[in-house]
């Protein structure tokens, strides 16, 4: 009986480490910046897959409305915003679509 249990442990603590580590959720899309006018006011991005973003780090360049860009980002999911708007990006790149 306490071999059997000797043997299960590793498993068990294998599998809790697997099922509790995040997925990769990064993302690769085009869209458009916005002013929400929302908690003060702040830029998000509409993305063409449909999906609303909330940058934490958008560049001040990037501060336009209506301006048209490709960017790539992780999703932030152990992360809130008071915003409470779309879901919250670490952008890792942004360019100006023209």
């Amino acid at each position: 009986m306490k071999q059997s249990k000797i043997k299960i442990l590793p498993l068990l603590l294998i599998g809790i480490i697997f099922f509790s580590c995040e997925e990769d959720k990064t993302i690769n899309t085009a869209g458009r910046v916005a002013y929400i006018s929302l908690e003060g006011g702040f830029y998000g991005i509409y993305g063409d897959d449909g999906v609303s973003y909330d940058p934490i780090n958008l560049p001040t360049d990037f501060q336009k409305d209506s301006l048209r860009v490709l960017f790539e980002g992780k999703i932030l999911t152990e992360q809130s915003s008071t915003h409470m708007w779309g879901k919250l990006i670490e952008l890792k790149r942004i360019e100006n679509l023209k």
